[in-house]
């Protein structure tokens, strides 16, 4: 039995916390927020305890921690608690900032505790059975990688400022779906943004609405397509052409009913928001990490993968920023 403390008591703190309780193999210990008394609420609601930070990487009793805190945070956490002894799951990004990141990983990494990243769509059984799939031949050679993801509405402005930007933000799930399809980085990174949706983004210096274009070695590519307003729904799809034929996962739907009549064919919407469409995801994710810690198993998500996709994210934010393409190793790595 994992014993867990969770960094974290806010949206996607209680998602992780639901999980933790329900899984026969975790036990949700202890809780901390910087709001003390969401810790307390969640905490009291889990049949846990409210402690500080602190208190909760200290505590040798506590095999492995869940960081669900503000982006900010999470570098030095992960480095606070691998030095601690503990296995880490980390809500992404590992930081906005590249350099940043990467030093995290050269402090994790020396400890030997395992760490792993929140980028929670790979565990999706659609997009999962997807991928394996591809990697079972199904297609052949992947040629043309095609992702769309378009939230319902766009984040209040005061969430913009602080988010690191669209690319850093939001597309970053799908740089790392792109990454994990293709299993490499892109050579190349070719990105335009606006601020259609809503102008006042734009003037926080962001965009609500994106292309990007990666290029991958042998010609391969991906194309992935963001926008902030659906005004149908949560819009989450792919498809993968290749050699041999397409792979497709359709988005996920309220419900299965399809009403057909004189006047024609109707049916459901896609669920509203990530998390309604990705509650599984998070299960699963959850099953792995546990799985993994316990059997010390390579983690699905490890650090340095998510840090490929912070990568992807400041290559695409340059490209968009400079109106060029941008070469991954030689201005992102190098």
């Amino acid at each position: 039995m994992l014993k867990i403390g969770l960094l974290g008591a806010g949206r996607i703190g209680q998602v992780h916390a639901v999980n933790i309780v329900a899984h026969p193999q975790s036990e949700l210990v202890a809780v901390s927020d910087k709001f003390p008394e969401a810790a307390q609420k969640l905490a009291e609601a889990h049949g846990a305890s409210a402690r500080t930070t602190e208190e909760i990487i200290a505590d040798p009793a506590i095999d492995a921690v869940l960081i669900a805190t503000s982006t900010d945070t999470h570098a030095d956490l992960m480095e606070a608690a691998t030095a601690a002894g503990k296995a880490v799951l980390c809500e992404k990004p590992v930081d906005l900032d590249l350099k940043r990141a990467v030093d995290c990983l050269a402090r994790c990494e020396p400890h030997g505790k395992p760490v792993m990243v929140g980028f929670n769509r790979r565990f999706d059984p659609n997009f999962a059975s997807l991928k394996a799939a591809f990697d079972q031949g199904e297609i052949g050679k992947g040629e043309l990688l095609s992702i769309t993801s378009f939230d319902p509405a766009p984040p209040p402005v005061s969430y913009v400022k602080v988010s690191g930007g669209i690319f850093r933000d939001m597309a970053i799930h799908d740089f790392d779906m792109a990454c994990w399809m293709y299993g490499a980085v892109p050579e190349k990174v070719t990105a335009i943004g606006s601020s259609i949706v809503d102008p006042a983004i734009g003037e926080a210096g962001d965009f609500d609405t994106a292309i990007t274009t990666l290029e991958f070695s042998g010609g391969r590519m991906a194309v992935i397509k963001n926008s902030r307003r659906a005004a149908y729904g949560y819009d989450q799809r792919i498809e993968f052409l290749g050699a041999g034929g397409l792979l497709v996962a359709h988005n996920v739907l309220e419900n299965t009913v399809e009403k057909i009549t004189h006047a024609g064919a109707t049916k459901a919407k896609p669920e509203h928001f990530f998390l309604e469409r990705y509650a599984k995801a998070y299960q699963i994710e959850w099953n792995s990490f546990v799985q993994g810690v316990q059997w010390t198993e390579k983690l699905p998500v490890p650090l340095k993968e998510g840090i490929d996709a912070l990568v992807v994210a400041e290559a695409a934010a340059l490209s968009a920023r400079e109106g060029r393409t941008v070469d991954v190793a030689k201005e992102i790595l190098s």
